[in-house]
Formats: structure tokens, C-alpha cells, sequence
């Protein structure tokens, strides 16, 4: 049981070790229930690259009112874990913009079908995704590669931290392996 910024418990669910179902293509069968995956507009040329990173009442932000969106960024070293982290009503968009990623979610809501189901996802500047996290999804990250990792994110409320509680990267209950798996 854990207590979360706003005073509530939750129980996290007891998961087989490891890193859960990796998802290799966006409409994989294997997604947690109201995770949606789309790639992302990027258009490199000579001089780089532009990316679109979102278009609202479009696209995975259709349903984001823009007077209560937010879009924030956050840049990470190599080898660096931010995990586990979720919201009870706040729904994010994901846009690794640069670097890698190891993308780690956990359904952490009990009425879920998938309850208990992690994915894993590799994204970044070689599969550039778009990931939207519905609310009871603990989400996190591993930059992975050599380079420092941009993440580009985009939510349908204003930052609260009411709305948030965070879980320990190697919570036991959730066991996920943030290790190299391909050794």
C-alpha cells in the first residue's frame, strides 16, 4: 500500500518480474488499456530536423481543452531512471523529442482489464512516438544510449500536485528490471 501527495492509498498490483509486454508496433494488442501509441510528424532535412509535437483538438490531444493544457519538457542524462509516477485524473502525451528511451507503464487501476500489465517501449529519435497515459497508468523512464534524452510533454491539466503520487523505480510489488536486458 502506498500513500500518495493527496492523502489517498493505493495498492500496487503484484507483477511477474521483468519488463512486461515490449511494444514493438503502435497498435499492438498488447497496449494497456487507454494507452494509445501514434508516431509523430518529423521532417529532417540538411539543416536538422522539425517536429510537430502536437496539434490540439487533434491527433491523441483531441479531448485537451487548450485553456487547461500544459506543455512542458524535461531533459535527462544517460543511465537515468524517473520512475514510477501517475495521476488520478490528469492524462499525459508523451513526445520523446531526442535520445532514447526505455519507457516502463504499470496499470496500476484495479477495475482495468489489464490490471497489473507492464509495457515496455523504445522510443525516441530512432522510433519517434507520441504515447498518451490515461490516469491510473504509473509511468517512467530509462534514457538509454549514449546521448541525454529530451522528453517533450503535454497534459490536459494544469500541473497540481494533488493529483500525483509516485512509486519507487524498483518497487518489489511492481518488479520491473531496469537493467540491460540484452547482454
Amino acid at each position: 500500500m502506498k500513500t500518495t501527495s493527496e492523502g489517498t492509498s493505493i495498492s500496487t498490483p503484484k507483477c511477474e518480474p521483468g519488463i512486461g509486454k515490449i511494444i514493438r508496433v503502435p497498435d499492438s494488442a498488447d497496449l494497456i488499456d487507454g494507452v494509445k501509441v501514434r508516431a509523430y510528424d518529423l521532417w529532417p532535412d540538411d539543416r536538422g530536423y522539425f517536429l510537430e509535437v502536437v496539434r490540439l483538438r487533434q491527433g491523441l490531444a483531441a479531448d485537451f481543452a487548450p485553456e487547461t493544457t500544459q506543455v512542458s519538457a524535461a531533459l535527462s542524462y544517460p543511465g537515468t531512471i524517473k520512475a514510477f509516477h501517475f495521476h488520478h485524473h490528469q492524462t499525459d502525451l508523451w513526445v520523446p523529442s531526442q535520445g532514447m528511451f526505455q519507457v516502463a507503464l504499470v496499470d496500476l487501476r484495479p477495475d482495468s482489464r489489464t490490471y497489473g500489465l507492464k509495457n515496455t517501449l523504445y522510443t525516441g529519435a530512432l522510433k519517434p512516438w507520441q504515447i498518451f497515459i490515461p490516469p491510473g497508468v504509473g509511468h517512467g523512464y530509462k534514457v538509454i544510449g549514449e546521448h541525454a534524452g529530451m522528453l517533450i510533454y503535454v497534459t490536459n491539466r494544469l500541473y497540481n500536485p494533488q493529483d500525483e503520487g509516485r512509486i519507487a523505480h524498483d518497487q518489489t510489488s511492481i518488479a520491473y528490471d531496469w537493467e540491460l536486458q540484452h547482454k
